[in-house]
């Protein structure tokens, strides 16, 4: 009787190890993709086609370009980095942590935003309307994402620098960690609007919740976006960075508004 129970337990020990490997099998399989907010409607939407067409899967995980910047170059388990700034991506190749300097896969544009029906009647692309209800006090939150991690966050500043509203808005703003949490603040009847990701603002689930106008390109620095494999990235990560460079994800991409590389002047 005793030999039997030690048996059964130690089959029962080699099916937990078993079990834990395979797991660890099918995680390695799923590469973790380390992705900029602004990409989290069409991503999700390219990564589906991508299975669809190759039976491969793909771990999403989305949040501040910055933020996974640091993470990376302290050892994070990324596979794929798609940064809303070409920049981290560069600094990286430079330290070592990726295969190469990636390539550019998109330009990012920036909208200024406001729940359904505009109430704060701020939605402009010369921001003029912004600055009317700022000087008669109607704007008392306005959200954009963390300018010192969030490359729109960035860009969101240089435009209320450009239409010179920044010193007047600023003990006014809230700030998003990322431009998907900026976007919610946006919409959240906590704030009169707010300047966020153009291709946020085409998901339909926002769309159908907000006004937005397209912010000029020549008032805050081109977001210009690039991704690099991370050094020691496995053969489902390199097949999603190919396939993120061919029509299909291209198109994706292009439908939630991001310009594509050549169309960049």
């Amino acid at each position: 009787m005793l030999m039997k129970c030690l048996c059964s337990r130690l089959m029962t020990g080699v099916l937990v190890l078993v079990g834990l490997a395979l797991g660890g099998v099918a995680n390695a399989d799923r590469p973790i993709v380390a992705a900029a907010s602004d990409l989290q409607f069409a991503l999700e939407e390219v990564a589906g086609q991508f299975e669809e067409d190759t039976g491969l899967s793909v771990r999403l995980n989305f949040g501040s370009s910055g933020n996974f910047r640091r993470q990376i170059a302290q050892g994070a388990p990324f596979e794929l980095y798609l940064s809303a700034d070409e920049e981290y991506v560069l600094a990286l190749e430079r330290e070592g942590h990726l295969v190469d300097e990636g390539v550019l896969y998109a330009i990012g544009r920036i909208v200024v935003m406001a729940p359904r029906g505009d109430p704060a009647q701020i939605v402009s692309e010369s921001l003029e309307p912004l600055q009317e209800r700022l000087q008669a006090g109607d704007i008392r939150r306005f959200a954009i994402a963390n300018p010192e991690h969030a490359p729109y966050g960035v860009a969101a500043m240089e435009a209320l620098q450009s239409a010179d509203l920044w010193d007047a808005i600023q003990p006014r703003l809230v700030f998003g960690e990322n431009v998907s949490q900026a976007a919610r603040l946006a919409l959240s009847g906590e704030t009169q609007g707010g300047i966020v990701a153009y291709s946020l603002a085409r998901a339909q689930r926002i769309a159908e919740r907000s006004d937005y106008a397209l912010i000029p390109r020549d008032q805050h620095t081109p977001l210009r976006q690039r991704m690099a494999l991370v050094d020691g990235a496995g053969e489902t990560a390199r097949r999603f960075y190919q396939y993120l460079q061919g029509d299909a994800a291209r198109d994706i991409l292009e439908h939630y508004g991001f310009a594509l590389p050549e169309d960049d002047d």
